[in-house]
Formats: structure tokens, C-alpha cells, sequence
């Protein structure tokens, strides 16, 4: 099609075959990266993935704040207005610390053989650990501006990340990227740029557990026990849930091809994983520990408004 044009991606018919030995792994789809070109622009299903992300995320956590049984001991820490705000914030810290935490983690020698590569975020390469990073920093500093417990506000943001999980993990599937470690189980994949060998498509396996099944318990804790009304108790099953699976799918998943061998068969995944079950482990004892002020009235309070702003303050 002529440059101009509207070019619709989709699916391959070419999705080939390939034989390891007796057996035929399991053909890769290969679902084309772009969903739609018109001329030199592109969308992208990763970046598709990351806007769905923020959209159901905020719509999520806004029905939260809004659900008077979900409060029972205290108000929501913010009103539907503030999480509005606070999505922008988050925004910033997700693409800023994915894309440095990337950098300084897995891709040093960019910062002096490519400075200006650090800014294609839209060639790929972001960390996890980056982007919870820039989270937590966002959100600190929002809850601060705004006079909110950050305990309280991170309770409400993890809540609401497994959704990014599951979207941003398929995205990676859909892009071939991020496959496993080579073997031999049925469903082994011969992924493109990985070799003849089947590979665990560990994409998938991370979209289930840190997707699916982390947002069930999480909703479980949320809508189920009602922890909300503990501080920090969510936010801790969120780190510890995240970084147990992480450090557990780490051992099939593929480390990056440029990073070094660490000792005992450690990756840099699992490393940056560890202080987010510790942590997370404090914070459930300590959200558990604490004690819970006097219930609520049945029609629940609705959340305090936010200290009034100066006039140099934005609006």
C-alpha cells in the first residue's frame, strides 16, 4: 500500500510449524506488533496496552472510592476528583521509571552508546521494577501535595495493577519478546529471534499469575475482607504476591542476552524482587496489627475534601 495509506495489522496466516525432533512445538501466532499504520504513524499494541492500562485502571480505583461497602472503619482517602489528578502523577512515574529503570538495570551501556536512544520508549524496553519505583515516587509525592496517607493512596493504586500486568504481558506475547528458557513441555514455542529450540512462552505465564490471579486475590482482600480500611495491608500483598511470582517464573523466563551471570543462578528480576517480599511482608504484619477506629455509620461518610488550594496552586 502506498505511504498514505491505511494499512490494518492482524493476525498471519504464516503462522509456521516448526519440528524439534519427533515432536512439533507449538506455532507462534505471529500477531503483527502494529494494529494500524497510517503513513509513518503507528499504533502499536503495546502502547495500546499501556493507555488501556491507565483508562481501566482509574475507572477501577474511581468505583472503589465510590462504593461506600468497601469502607466500613474509615472514609476513602480521596474523592473521585483527587484519583483524576492522581492518574496524571502516576502516568508520568510509570513511563519516566520504567524507561530509566530499564536503562540502569538491564541496559547500562546505553547511557554512553546511545543517550538519545533512552528516550524511544516506543522501541521497547521497560522495567517493572522502574516503573513501581517511579509509582511509589509519583504517589508519595502526590500524597503529600494533597495531605493524604500514602499508605492509604498506595492501597488503592496496586489494587488496580494487576490490570497492566495482564495487558502489558500479552503485549509483550504479541510482540515476541521476553520468551522463556528453552524445553521440553508440550506447549513450548519456537518464538522468532529466539532460535530453533521451543521456548516456555513465560509472557503468558505472567499475563495468568501476575495478571489474573494477583487481581483475584487482591479483589478478595479489596471487596472480600474489607482491607481497605487497613493501612498498608493491600499495598504489602501486592508486593509480596508480585515478587513471589517474579522470583518463581524468573527460573523459566529468559534473562536478557546482555546481562551478566550472577551467582547461584540469580537474575536481575529476582534480585530486584526480594526487598518487595520483605517489605511487603511488614507491611501486612504491620496493617494487621494495627487497630481499627470505630465502624463507620451504615450510609458511610463520603471522603473528606482535600485541603482547599492556594492561589498559586494549579487548579
Amino acid at each position: 500500500m502506498a505511504s498514505g495509506g491505511v494499512k490494518a495489522k492482524g493476525f498471519s496466516s504464516k503462522a509456521c510449524l516448526k519440528v524439534v525432533g519427533v515432536r512439533e512445538a507449538v506455532p507462534f501466532p505471529h500477531i503483527d506488533p502494529v494494529l494500524i499504520q497510517i503513513g509513518p504513524f503507528a499504533i502499536r499494541w503495546y502502547a495500546l496496552a499501556y493507555i488501556a492500562t491507565i483508562l481501566l485502571g482509574w475507572r477501577y480505583v474511581v468505583g472503589m472510592v465510590r462504593n461506600p461497602r468497601l469502607w466500613t472503619h474509615r472514609p476513602p482517602p480521596a474523592d473521585a476528583l483527587a484519583i483524576d489528578d492522581l492518574v496524571l502523577w502516576l502516568t508520568l512515574g510509570v513511563i519516566v521509571g520504567g524507561r530509566l529503570g530499564y536503562v540502569l538495570f538491564y541496559n547500562t551501556s546505553m547511557i554512553w552508546t546511545d543517550p538519545i536512544g533512552i528516550l524511544k520508549t516506543w522501541e521497547g524496553g521497560m522495567s517493572f521494577h522502574g516503573g513501581a519505583l517511579g509509582v511509589v515516587i509519583a504517589g508519595y509525592l502526590f500524597a503529600r501535595h494533597k495531605k493524604i496517607d500514602p499508605l492509604r493512596i498506595g492501597d488503592l493504586i496496586v489494587a488496580a495493577e494487576p490490570i497492566g500486568g495482564f495487558l502489558v504481558r500479552i503485549a509483550n506475547f504479541i510482540n515476541g519478546e521476553l520468551w522463556g528458557r528453552p524445553t521440553s513441555a508440550p506447549w513450548g514455542m519456537v518464538f522468532p529471534g529466539a532460535g530453533p529450540l521451543p521456548r516456555h512462552p513465560s509472557q503468558l505465564y505472567e499475563a495468568a499469575l501476575e495478571g489474573l490471579v494477583l487481581f483475584a486475590v487482591l479483589r478478595w482482600a479489596t471487596h472480600g475482607k474489607k482491607w481497605l480500611n487497613r493501612r498498608g495491608v493491600v499495598l504489602g500483598m501486592f508486593l509480596t504476591g508480585y515478587g513471589l511470582i517474579r522470583i518463581s517464573l524468573e527460573n523459566v523466563r529468559q534473562p536478557d542476552a546482555q546481562m551478566p551471570h550472577f551467582p547461584f543462578g540469580l537474575t536481575m528480576g529476582m534480585m530486584l524482587s526480594t526487598p518487595m517480599v520483605l517489605i511487603g511482608l511488614f507491611l501486612i504484619w504491620r496493617g494487621l496489627r494495627e487497630p481499627l477506629p470505630p465502624a463507620l455509620p451504615l450510609e458511610a461518610a463520603p471522603a473528606p475534601p482535600l485541603a482547599a488550594k492556594g492561589a498559586d496552586e494549579p487548579a
